[in-house]
């Protein structure tokens, strides 16, 4: 069994936030996979289904996020899961948007949501971190993080949200790879045909020029004329 969480804060103000991608990255996963309907469980809401052969338990915790660790650890004692079974989706400041990494292990990068898991699982968990860019200083990083998704961003948006439930088996499998390039093919697909341009046509040789006229004077006529 494997626990996917996403990260986020509860109430219809954050639905938007770019904090909030850890939750519309499951959520989006539960649609496409037709996982059991959201209920109200571990102090967040949860969800069950199966990916390829795995069963998976999602969980959006609504503790909100400095506390999000107490949910992942209530699922995880209840399930009897190990910090190796649980996979968390965040944002990420320090990925250009739309960029997705996997990690295992490490510190949390300040992230509240990932401080609150390592303080009741330690740091042997996955990350999936999800690239939201950064807003150039440190003190504008609430309020950006806090704030919706530009209208601009919702192409690309929708691009990682549909890779990540495309190669949602794969993570809950351990093919890390093959997941992550399921998530590059719908956000940066490769192009059809060749990318060059094809090469210009050679220029057409031009036309020989014309044969001089016969010359109708006889040889002594040339003679003659040739020491005029």
């Amino acid at each position: 069994m494997r626990l996917f969480v996403g990260l986020g804060n509860p109430g219809a103000q954050y639905a938007g936030n770019r904090h909030n991608i850890g939750f519309m990255a499951v959520d989006r996963i539960a649609c496409d996979h037709h996982f059991s309907p959201w209920r109200a469980k571990f102090k967040g809401q949860t969800a069950e289904g199966r990916l390829g052969p795995e069963k998976v338990i999602l969980l959006k915790p609504e503790t909100y996020m400095n506390l999000s660790g107490d949910a992942v650890q209530a699922a995880v004692q209840f399930y009897k899961l190990t910090p190796a079974d649980v996979t968390v989706f965040h944002d990420e400041l320090d990925l250009a948007p739309g960029k997705c990494r996997l990690k295992s292990g490490g510190g949390h990068a300040g992230h509240n949501g990932l401080r609150s898991i390592h303080q009741h699982l330690g740091p042997d968990y996955q990350r999936v971190r999800l690239g939201i860019g950064h807003p150039g200083h440190k003190d504008r990083v609430s309020g950006y993080v806090l704030s919706d998704f530009a209208k601009a961003d919702r192409d690309w948006l929708d691009d990682l949200l549909r890779g990540l439930s495309d190669g949602a088996a794969d993570l809950a499998r351990g093919e890390g790879a093959k997941f992550l390039n399921a998530v590059a093919l719908r956000v940066a697909p490769a192009r059809n045909g060749p990318s060059a341009e094809a090469p210009a046509p050679a220029p057409k040789s031009a036309a020989p020029p014309p044969e001089p006229a016969e010359d109708p004077r006889s040889a002594l006529q040339k003679l003659a004329d040739r020491f005029r």
